[in-house]
């Protein structure tokens, strides 16, 4: 009997201990806030980073007192939004600013990629990717260009992290819902339109003047003419007021001058082609006469002064060459028996004929049909 009494004892007292243990758990349920929540953080130099690890690069930091809002969390590390001082990083190539308003872009591309942005990180390098935006969408702009990156407000949907350790819940974030859209009010004067700032003006200087570039681009070369434009761009790079628009005008300014540098070559490059062909051209035709005179010559058998030589009798001639050595002698066939040959005597001549033995100096004779002077 004692025994049962024993055991009894012990099972009562299990009970009671797991009742204990079961309020105290419920106790501290009721304690954890659910999310979102506002955290405080409990230390100084307490690291945000672009992700939930040590591994993920740092986006700012966080001292003791500092508040956040928590909207999860994940192995040891809370997801917060972004707090005040963070930004995004978004290619340049797909935001359009908005004229009326420089200060917002509006996505162009779909699919789109906003990164986490750093101050110890280069927008490049920047790699944690913080939600894509599509077509449409709008960023707000914080007026930083780097890298082909623009500097943007972290849009909805963009969080950060904060390792667990360093905070401790406050009280619940309550969502109050957006205030009512004003009514119009029928005896409400009518606003005056809302006055352009020189900044939008010049940004829309600025994109009519890049229709104008691209339309100058598809001219053929020798009607390409940036003077104009390159002015109006000067003008707006000059200008203090202009803000984002004078930064792009002067980037374009600098792809002008490679344009007309790449126009400059191309054009010394057509002239020095043109001045070669002509060259060529003259090559060509001092080379077909050489020719010509080449075959004009082959017909002749001999070539050389023509000078009168009558040891052998009347009607003989001798050909010698430019230092006076005779090359052979000549005589005129019975066709060129009747022609006056004075007047080549003494002159650089081409014969046309044969040539045949001379028995009086047992070498050579040419006798000639035709003779032509040469010069």
């Amino acid at each position: 009997m004692e025994f049962y009494s024993n055991i009894l004892v012990i099972l009562t007292t299990c009970l009671a201990i797991a009742g204990t243990a079961t309020a105290k758990l419920d106790a501290n349920d009721v304690n954890v806030p659910s999310f979102p929540y506002v955290a405080e953080i409990t230390g100084d130099d307490v690291n945000i980073r672009s992700g939930p690890g040590t591994n993920y690069y740092t986006c700012g930091k966080l001292n003791k007192g500092d508040r956040i809002e928590v909207v999860s969390e994940q192995f040891g590390w809370s997801r917060i939004v972004p707090p005040a001082g963070g930004f995004c990083w978004i290619s340049m190539q797909y935001v359009s600013v908005n004229l009326d308003d420089p200060t917002i872009g509006i996505i162009t591309g779909d699919g789109v990629r906003v990164y986490a942005g750093s101050d110890y990180v280069e927008p490049m390098h920047s790699t944690s990717e913080q939600g894509r935006l599509n077509r449409g969408d709008k960023v707000k702009l914080l007026g930083e260009e780097k890298d082909d990156y623009y500097k943007i407000a972290p849009p909805s949907g963009a969080y950060l992290w904060v390792s667990t350790q360093y905070t401790k819940p406050t009280t619940p974030v309550i969502q109050t819902p957006p205030a009512p859209e004003p009514t119009a009010d029928a005896n409400a004067a009518v606003p005056k339109e809302k006055e352009i700032s020189v900044e939008a003006q010049k940004l829309k200087e600025y994109y009519d003047l890049k229709k104008q570039i691209e339309a100058e681009r598809a001219k053929p070369a020798n009607q390409v003419n940036y003077a104009d434009i390159k002015k109006q761009l000067i003008e707006i790079a000059n200008n203090k007021e202009a803000g984002k628009a004078a930064r792009y005008a002067e980037y374009v300014i600098g792809q002008i001058e490679g344009f007309e540098l790449a126009l400059a070559v191309t054009k010394e490059v057509k002239l020095q082609n043109q001045q070669l062909q002509q060259t060529m051209q003259r090559i060509d035709k001092a080379r077909a006469a050489r020719l010509a005179k080449a075959e004009d010559l082959g017909r002749f058998v001999v070539i050389g002064q023509l000078q009168a030589f009558k040891t052998y009798g009347p009607g003989h001639y001798r050909i010698v060459d430019d230092s006076g050595k005779m090359i052979c002698y000549a005589l005129p066939s019975e066709e060129m028996a009747e022609t006056d040959l004075s007047k080549f005597v003494g002159r650089k001549v081409g014969l046309v004929g044969a040539i045949q033995p001379h028995p009086q100096t047992a070498g050579a004779v040419v006798q000639f049909t035709e003779v032509v002077q040469l010069k």
